[in-house]
């Protein structure tokens, strides 16, 4: 029975590096030697696709090579479970993370990658008065602990002033590694939403360009956020920007949502060639020549008129030379009126209900500006103000409609999650549509100012503003839609140091020491705690179903239908073993889950050795081997 160890791999968030390196190996093996990589071998085999220039173009700051590196570096915390403070937690599928960000997507990679379909950012916008901490690269969760006031270290939250001499500077540190992580989460069709004002716009714009590629840059929103003129400045300045970035754009542009039609873009159709199926719009038949292409989307177009036409370099026609030949005969295919122009896909009124392409210039009436979502977020809470700079639900449902249409896959993370206007977002829609998206909200617990209106009712973080968010808009949209079945709840997790003991040795009681280091658990942590810690180590999703067996006087836990075994009882005597291992071999059988089984027991609740290794062998005779213990 292998015994996990704080540092093993299943002990720490998904090693990054060690991936890397693993997928380098399979395309260049030759560049490998003795386990290291020749960058001289490398080199030769990338050919000229290697800059190796002293001045080259791109974004530069200082810390920007230690901010990779805390991307990089693997997390050994974990979400500790709070059920009396969520809601419908047996049955929901949203979560609420309250920790700080980058050490909770360091937790989620295992968990959550590739499964993100959209993520949604609201970051500090580095006005001077933002609330920042440093990351600390050797231990980050003793520092958030710190910080939060969890353990004393006497460190200070501070703002970020222009005065500090690294103003951008400590802005770009801050965001580097989490748009890294955030990107590693996307799905492949998925897509990232950023809001921005004019002072970091250009700079968050070159780091998105470096982390997502700039081949992967959909567009540059811009929000009217007031009506309203500043006569402050010298300038008022009435918008924001939304910045989006897809994980891999080809497939993106396959997926996004469309938005709903209006009066402005009904004027589009037209029937120049007098087609009996009414009124049409042409659309082009071009797109990026990504991964998943097929090489038979690359053909020369002859138009009737003669003329030859190629795809744009770098993209691909969107259908088969066999499909286009048939949408040709269905006069589906507009060649122009002199039958000389680039060809284009003819799009039916009576067959488009879908909606029209999203423009980039979004009004305040149209989605709401930050003085409706203030008097929104107010009324919410009883006429207290809790919150200064919220989001309009209606430019987060704009955003929904575009990057997570409502499929049961739909999973929206928002990192930043402020006051939580994501989740309410997401619940309007479902409610709105019937969609099934998921919320995964994250966010700091900021203490709330002492004057803040908001400690009346009993909330001094931030993060307890979101979880009473959630709350009120779930109740609201329930008494609003009485038919409504859709998931309302949600599950409150809280970042932590590991619920496995690590070895510090006091030297001056070594004996002590010893004796309390038999058990491999931190005092005060309960089994919910060490089950949770698992699933976020092995790769499971924390809303995975999880069944309970009491069996020979123990309490299993069966994770996922059977994929996960747990028995964390605090004692299994020698005569017990053998009925223990046999129940559990007995409820495998029944539930039959797909690929190999992990089952994990408490380490020091084993009578003796004899009674660990009796259990192991029974198991292993039965075919389940993959056994550990914490």
């Amino acid at each position: 029975m292998e015994k996990l160890q704080l540092g093993a791999a299943d002990t720490k968030s998904a090693d990054v590096v060690t991936a890397n390196m693993a997928a380098l190996r399979a395309l260049y093996p030759e560049a490998f030697v003795e386990g290291k990589i020749d960058f001289d071998v490398l080199r030769h085999l990338l050919g000229g696709a290697v800059d190796e220039r002293e001045e080259k173009y791109g974004l530069n700051w200082h810390g920007k090579r230690r901010a990779r590196q805390l991307a990089l570096t693997p997390s050994t915390g974990t979400l500790r479970p709070a059920p009396g403070e969520s809601v419908d937690w047996e049955t929901t599928q949203n979560l609420m993370i309250e920790g700080d960000n980058l050490e909770v997507l360091k937790l989620l990679q295992k968990s959550y990658s590739g499964k993100v379909k959209l993520i949604y950012i609201d970051p500090p916008y580095n006005t001077g008065k933002d609330f920042v901490y440093p990351d600390d690269f050797r231990d980050n969760i003793r520092n958030y602990l710190e910080l939060t006031g969890q353990v004393e270290g006497g460190k200070k939250i501070t703002s970020n002033p222009e005065s500090s001499g690294r103003f951008h500077t400590d802005w770009l540190n801050m965001m580097y590694p989490r748009l890294k992580l955030a990107r590693a989460l996307l799905a492949e069709d998925g897509a990232l939403f950023a809001s921005i004002d004019d002072e970091e716009f250009p700079h968050l714009r070159a780091v998105m360009d470096a982390v997502f590629g700039e081949e992967n840059f959909v567009g540059a929103f811009v929000w009217e956020k007031r009506t309203t003129r500043e006569n402050r400045r010298v300038l008022s300045v009435n918008h924001d920007y939304l910045l989006c970035y897809a994980r891999e754009l080809s497939l993106f542009e396959q997926t996004r949502g469309l938005l709903p039609r209006t009066i402005e873009s009904e004027e589009r159709f037209d029937n120049p060639d007098q087609d009996p199926r009414g009124a049409w719009q042409s659309v082009s038949i071009n797109a990026q020549a990504g991964p998943g292409r097929r090489k038979e989307q690359f053909f020369t177009i002859v138009t009737p008129s003669g003329r030859r036409v190629d795809p744009p370099s770098g993209r691909c026609w969107i259908f088969t030379e066999d499909r286009f030949h048939e949408l040709v005969a269905d006069r589906r295919i507009w060649f122009g009126e002199d039958g000389n122009n680039v060809p284009r896909l003819k799009v039916f009124r009576s067959e488009s209900n879908d909606g029209v392409v999203p423009h980039t210039l979004w009004k305040a009436d149209e989605v709401g500006t930050t003085d409706s979502a203030k008097k929104a977020l107010k009324d919410l809470f009883d006429g207290i103000e809790v919150f200064d700079t919220p989001k309009p639900i209606g430019l987060l449902e704009r955003i929904l409609a575009i990057g997570a249409t409502g499929s049961p896959n739909d999973v929206v993370l928002d990192f930043f999650a402020g006051a939580g206007p994501v989740g309410e977002a997401v619940l309007y829609a479902n409610a709105r549509d019937g969609g099934r998206r998921k919320y995964l909200l994250v966010q700091l617990p900021e203490p709330l100012p002492d004057d803040s209106p908001g400690r009346s009712l009993g909330l001094e973080n931030l993060a307890q503003v979101v979880i009473e968010r959630l709350r009120r808009a779930a109740k609201k949209i329930r008494d609003e839609n009485p038919l409504f079945a859709g998931d309302l709840g949600f599950r409150v997790f809280k970042l932590d140091s590991s619920n496995i003991r690590a070895w510090e040795p006091r030297r001056d009681d070594l004996e002590q020491t010893l004796l309390e280091s038999q058990e491999h658990i931190k005092p005060g942590r309960g089994e919910q705690d060490v089950l949770y810690e698992l699933l976020l180590k092995l790769g499971l999703e924390l809303t995975v179903p999880i069944q309970t067996r009491t069996i020979a006087g123990k309490s299993v836990h069966s994770v996922g239908g059977g994929v996960l075994m747990v028995c964390l009882s605090e004692s299994v005597a020698a005569d017990e073993v053998e009925a223990l291992a046999e129940g559990i071999v007995a409820w495998h059988k029944e539930l039959q889950p797909a690929g190999e089984v992990n089952l994990v027991f408490r380490d020091s609740a084993f009578a003796n050795d004899v009674a660990k290794t009796n259990l192991t062998a029974i198991l292993q005779q039965q075919g389940l081997g993959n056994v550990k213990s914490v």
